[in-house]
Formats: C-alpha cells, structure tokens, sequence
C-alpha cells in the first residue's frame, strides 16, 4: 500500500514546473493558443465598453443617430463572431497541446517501466503502475486542456478588467482592489485542504486497480477456492475508502468554491452600489458607467468562478504529476551494462566465482557459490524449494544485480557485455512460459524482421511443435489470444521451445521447461534438447531427476549452498542429497527408509 502523505507548498510548485517543462517542445503551439486566448480576452474587455459608449453618449441623451449606432452594433457583432472563432481555434490548440504533451509523458513512462529491475515488480502492484501510466496521465492532460488555459484566460481577463476600471474610475477601481486579498484567501484556502484529499482518492483508485488487477489474473483460483465473497468484500473497502475521500473533497468544494466566491462577489457589488449611491447625492451619476462597472464585476467574478471550479482539477494533476514523477525517478533500475564494449560470446563458457546474493540485503539467498560450464556442457541445477536455482538463474540473466563475486562468461566479468549481447547469445525458457497476442508465427519471430517464415516453420519443427501447429485451421497463422490461454501448458511450453531455438542462442537456460510437457512430448523435447546442446552451454533447473540424467554436471543445492556436484552416477553412489531426492522421485520408499537410517 502506499504512503499517503501531504504534498508542501514547495513541492506542488516544483511538479508544476516540471509538467510545465513538457511544453518546451511545442513552444510554437503554445504561443499560437495564447495568441488566440488574448484575443479572446481583449473582445471581452472591450464589449461592454462599447455599450457604455451607446447608454451614456447615444441612448441617454436621446440622440439615437443611425449611422453612429449602426457602426456600434455592427462592430459589437463582428467582435462577438470573431471572438466565437477565436475560442474555437483556442480550444483546439490547447487540446492538441494537451495531447501531444501526454502522448510523450505516457511514452517516458511506459519506457521508463520497461527498463526497471524486476526487484521493482516484486514490490510494486502491477494494477498500480497501469493507474500511473493511464488514470493520472488522464489527470495531467486536464490540466493543461482547462486549467492552463482558463488560469492565462483568467489572468488576463482580470487584470484588463481592473485597467477598464480604473479608467473608467480611478477612486471605485481602488476600492475593488479591497476584494483580492479576499480571494486570494479563499483560493490559498481551498488549495491546501483540498490537496490532501486528492492525494487519498488517488492513492485508493490506484489499490482499485492493484486488486481488480490481482482478481482478473487468478480468476481461475478465485472461483476454484471460493474466494469470491472475500475479494469483493476487500474491493467494497478499498472503494468505500475512495468514496469517503471524495465526500470529504466534495464538502470542500461545496464550501470554498462557488458559496464563498459569491459572498466575495455580494462584497464587490456592495461596494459599486454604495459608491455610486453616495456619488450621487452630489454629483450626475453616468448610467453608462454604473452599467459598465457591474458588468466588469461580473466578468471579473466569472473567471473567478471559473478558476476556483479548475482548481480541484489542479489539485488532481498535481497529485497525479507527483505520482508519475515518483514513477520516473525510481532508482531501481535494472542491472547496466557496458553498453560502450564490443566484447561478444563466442564460446559460451561460463563462471561463477564466489558469488553471494540476497534480495533483501539482509539475508542471503546465495552463498559463495562456484562452479564452471565449459561450452557444450550441461549444467544442471537440483535442490528442494527455496534452495537457490532460480536466483542463479536471474543474476546469470541480468534481471538482479549482485555485489559479491561475480559471474564471467568467455572470462569476462557479465557486467562488461552489452544487453543486447546478452539477450542475442542468451535463450531462456520458463517453466511458465508467456505468450503474446497475436499469431503463432509472431510468437516464435517476436517481430525479429530478418527471421522468414522458413526459419519460424524450421524452429517448430524442431521442437517438434509442428505436429499441432499444422493441425490447426491457419496453422502458424492460428490467432493466439492472451497470454495463449486457449492452448495446453503443453503446446505453450512447446512454442516457447521453438521461440528460444528459432534465436539460435549460445547459452541455454531452462527454468524446468518440461514440466509441463506430458511424458511422450517430453521424450521428443529430450531429443530435440540434445541435438541444441551441440555446441551451446545450457544451464538448466530440474526437478524431474529423470530429464537430467546425462547432464555432464550436476549441482545439488541447499539453503543456498552447493552441497553436492558430479554427473549422475558420481552423486548416487555419494549417497547423499542427491541420492535420497532420486529414490524419493522413483517411489523407492523402503530403500529410502534404509538410506535415512
């Protein structure tokens, strides 16, 4: 879950300059949208001056000239159509401005997602990274359609008002500056409570997505165990808090906004009234005037409104922007590479040397572990639940980083290899493999441009994939939909197989790849395995003992340690670990009685 807490003053402003730090690529736009925002506001300004000139100079007197009035009305009219223009190409602008600017936040995060290290994930709800990229870069574009627009719109729109005033009456436009620190009061107000409640309902949309997230992944768990009633009971508390955090915000609004932006407005009006009534007891109160004041009142109050009403969703892209931001100075980075080196794989030799790893920096998973694959070599990697294969697996894939010992491949340090290198010489296959929507043939290519289909039919058959892939209605053009649900783990494991052989790797690794594989599938699998090892080193997780029997060595690990290593036969007649995990896996329960006493 994560930490609720309020954002300063300080903080609020610097996320605003780095939201508004997006908008330096666009800087033609910008100004063009501003261009047709000023002109908006300069008609507005003008308008009821032009009907000041008429009341005072033409209807009052009763001098009720055609050709002078017509000039009025005709340039009232033609303001308020060229104004209708300018708010239409004004709204598009900013709109495309909005837009352009999401387009790329979206992209950094989305990239900046994908070069995280997996430690990341396996702390972070994958439901609440799809919120930051989706729901708060929705927020963030708000702001810049609305609320950029209307706080510039607003600004010039107030300040030309006050320039109207004051010279339409220098001692009134005085008396009208008594109402901004009010305003200012409120709008402060508003912003500081207003901005702790966005932070909470943001902070609960996300957990929204998190167990929405979590319940559609394992939705087959969840109704094999009945834990429907359980999940919606604790997706009716996340929500209920969501809810209360937008009552709370709501009686804000309620309060702050448009009731206490009225008495301000009450306040004002009070003041042009009681001015123009104590005026006139001695001197002629021009009509015009009176009317020019209270419609500038009520243009001034209007953006007002309108910039009280926009800050909630201020309020909302601070909170979103502080958000993402958070997400794109993570420092969890995945392990870096010598990006600048040239060095390649060519042999494929492997080295651990006195290497140990912990996840937490607390406990160490790895201990001192140290062992050499030389190239066309099987290594192969037992040992009970929790003993350490996998973790080998990840650091000898790069996804972890290590700090003690280190990890060679050809005699050179892992670290000093582009990931490229890596990713091109290295083949995994997961025990779970993972499918992408698309084809059969894009799921062994993975959008490799110089591989032909002759080389994908090549890899699948191979494999032996080809005897179910050509049974289907497009063959390799058969639609695979999410992560390949409509397929056996069998037929998944198979295309994964044939994904890893279609790269040619130099290094195999096998995260127990058959286990999902019936037994006469398996057989052919061996097969095919045994012909990829020519040539390449494979390092493969087995808990099946029975697949690696001709490994040409066999590390028994335990607790993190390599307790035992040989071939086969050498750890049999060790008769230790090794020895007892293969008469348990062949049913010899009284032989293995025997051993034990």
């Amino acid at each position: 879950m994560e930490e609720n807490t309020q954002l300063t003053e300080r903080e609020q402003r610097k996320i605003l300059f780095r939201l508004l730090s997006y908008t330096s690529p666009h800087k033609q736009l910008l100004v063009l949208a501003f261009i047709f925002l000023l002109l908006t506001t300069v008609g507005d300004i003008v308008l009821p001056i032009i009907v000041k000139i008429f009341i005072d100079d033409y209807l009052t007197p009763g001098k009720l000239a055609f050709q002078p009035l017509l000039i009025l009305g005709s340039t009232y009219m033609a303001i308020q159509i060229i104004k209708a223009i300018l708010m239409f190409f004004q709204f598009v602008k900013f709109q495309e401005l909005a837009l352009k600017i999401i387009q790329q936040l979206r992209i950094d995060v989305f990239s900046k997602v994908q070069s995280l290290g997996l430690k990341y994930f396996d702390k972070t709800p994958a439901g609440s990274i799809v919120s930051r990229v989706t729901n708060d870069t929705e927020a963030i574009k708000d702001m810049f359609v609305t609320v950029i627009a209307t706080f510039i719109q607003g600004g010039f729109l107030l300040i030309g008002i006050f320039i109207a005033m004051f010279i339409l009456n220098i001692k009134l436009g005085l008396l009208c500056v008594v109402i901004l620190p009010l305003l200012m009061f409120v709008m402060n107000l508003y912003r500081k409570l207003s901005s702790r409640f966005y932070l909470d309902m943001r902070e609960r949309l996300s957990q929204l997505n998190a167990k929405l997230s979590e319940s559609l992944s394992g939705m087959g768990i969840v109704q094999v165990f009945r834990q429907e009633k359980r999940l919606r009971a604790e997706f009716g508390a996340i929500n209920d808090q969501h809810y209360q955090a937008g009552m709370k915000n709501i009686k804000i609004d309620g309060l702050l906004l448009r009731p206490a932006i009225d008495l301000v407005y009450i306040l004002g009006l009070i003041i042009v009234l009681s001015y123009f009534g104590i005026t006139s007891l001695n001197n002629v109160v021009e009509i015009g005037v009176v009317y020019a004041f209270i419609n500038y009142l009520d243009r001034f109050f209007e953006p007002v409104n309108q910039m009280m009403m926009r800050l909630s969703l201020y309020q909302q892209a601070i909170v979103a922007g502080s958000r993402v931001f958070k997400l794109l100075d993570e420092d969890e980075l995945a392990p870096l590479q010598g990006e600048e080196k040239t060095i390649s794989i060519e042999q494929g030799k492997i080295e651990f040397k006195n290497l140990s790893f912990s996840y937490n920096g607390k406990q160490d998973v790895l201990k001192s572990i140290t062992f050499t694959a030389n190239p066309g070599e099987t290594v192969a990697l037992v040992g009970h639940t929790g003993s350490g294969k996998s973790s080998i697996i990840n650091l000898l894939m790069r996804f972890y980083e290590y700090e003690r010992g280190d990890i060679f491949i050809d005699g050179k340090s892992i670290r000093d290899f582009t990931k490229a290198e890596l990713r091109v010489k290295m083949g995994l296959v997961l025990q779970d493999p993972f499918l992408f929507y698309g084809t059969i043939k894009e799921n062994i290519r993975l959008h490799q441009e110089n591989m032909s289909d002759a080389q994908v039919e090549e890899a699948a058959r191979f494999v032996q994939a080809h005897t179910f892939i050509e049974k289907l209605d497009d063959g390799f053009d058969h639609k695979v939909v999410e992560r390949g649900t409509t397929f056996s783990s069998g037929q998944r494991q198979l295309i994964a197989f044939a994904r890893t052989i279609a790269a040619n790797p130099k290094i195999l690794v096998l995260d127990e790849a058959t286990a999902n594989i019936d037994t006469e599938t398996e057989e052919a699998i061996q097969t095919a395995l045994s012909k990829m090892r020519k040539g390449r080193t494979t390092i493969a997780i087995a808990h099946r003992l029975s697949t690696i029997q001709d490994a040409d060595l066999i590390l028994v690990l335990h607790q993190g340690e390599i307790v035992e290593r040989g071939n086969h036969q050498e750890l049999l007649a060790q008769g230790g670990l090794y020895h007892k995990m293969f008469l348990l896996q062949n049913g010899s329960v009284e032989r293995l009685r025997d051993v034990v006493n």
